[in-house]
C-alpha cells in the first residue's frame, strides 16, 4: 500500500480519537459494545471532517485543542506512550513521563494533520468481533473503503474495558494496514533511548515536532 494511503487511514483513526468525546455521551457509551462504539466513532469522524473546514485544512492548533478537550478522557494515552517507549518508560521520572506524553501527542497530531483533507470519500464497516462478555481487552477489526481503492483496507483498534469511568472502553493502540502504531514507534524510540537515554528521546521528539511545525 502507498504511504499516502497509510497516512490517510491513520488520520481517520487518529481523528477518531480526537472526536470520541463528541461522538459518545457518557450516559450511552458505557452501554455500547466495543465494536458498536468504534463504528459510531468512525461515522462521526468522517462526518466531522466533511463539516469542519479548519480540520480539513490541517489546522494543527484547532486539532490540538480538540485533543486536549476530548481525547484524554477517552484514550489511555499513558499506556499508549509507555508501550511506545518500551522498557525505558520504567526508568523515566514523573517529569520525563509527562514530557514524553506531551511530545508524543504533538508528534501524532502534527504528523497526520495534513492528511485529514483527503478522507472524505471513505466508509468504515466492522468485522465480526470474537470476544466474550467478560473480556477486559478486545480487538475491533474494521474495513475502510474509498473511491480509487477497490480493495478494503484493514484498520483495527485495541481497547480496554474501564468500568466505573463512564465511557466503557478506552483505545490504546491502532493497526493501519497490518502495522500497529505502538510497535512501530517502539522500535524507533528504543534506538533513541539506547543511544541517548530518556532525555535524548525527549530532545529528539522536540526536534521532530519543530520540523513538522515548519512544514505545516
Amino acid at each position: 500500500m502507498h504511504r499516502r494511503l497509510f497516512h490517510r487511514l491513520l488520520a481517520v483513526a487518529t481523528t477518531g480519537l480526537m472526536v470520541l468525546g463528541q461522538v459518545l455521551a457518557p450516559a450511552h457509551a458505557a452501554d455500547d459494545a466495543a465494536d458498536v462504539m468504534i463504528i459510531k466513532l468512525s461515522t462521526e469522524v468522517l462526518d466531522s471532517i466533511k463539516a469542519d473546514p479548519a480540520i480539513k485544512a490541517g489546522d494543527v492548533g484547532r486539532i490540538i485543542a480538540l485533543v486536549d478537550s476530548k481525547i484524554m478522557p477517552n484514550v489511555n494515552f499513558q499506556r499508549m506512550t509507555a508501550a511506545s517507549v518500551g522498557p525505558g518508560w520504567r526508568q523515566a521520572t514523573p517529569e520525563q513521563r509527562k514530557r514524553l506524553q506531551e511530545e508524543y501527542k504533538i508528534l501524532l497530531v502534527r504528523t497526520y494533520a495534513g492528511a485529514l483533507a483527503q478522507v472524505n470519500d471513505m466508509t468504515v464497516t466492522a468485522k465480526p468481533m470474537r470476544a466474550a462478555p467478560e473480556d477486559k481487552e478486545v480487538v475491533v477489526r474494521t474495513e475502510v473503503r474509498g473511491q480509487g481503492n477497490p480493495e478494503p483496507i484493514q484498520l483495527d483498534y485495541r481497547l480496554e474495558k474501564t468500568p466505573g469511568e463512564g465511557r466503557g472502553w478506552k483505545i490504546y493502540n491502532l493497526n493501519v494496514m497490518g502495522v500497529w502504531l505502538v510497535e512501530t514507534y517502539r522500535s524507533q524510540f528504543a534506538q533513541e533511548v539506547n543511544a541517548k537515554g530518556i532525555d535524548g528521546l525527549i530532545a529528539s521528539l522536540v526536534e521532530r515536532n519543530k520540523a513538522n511545525a515548519k512544514k505545516a
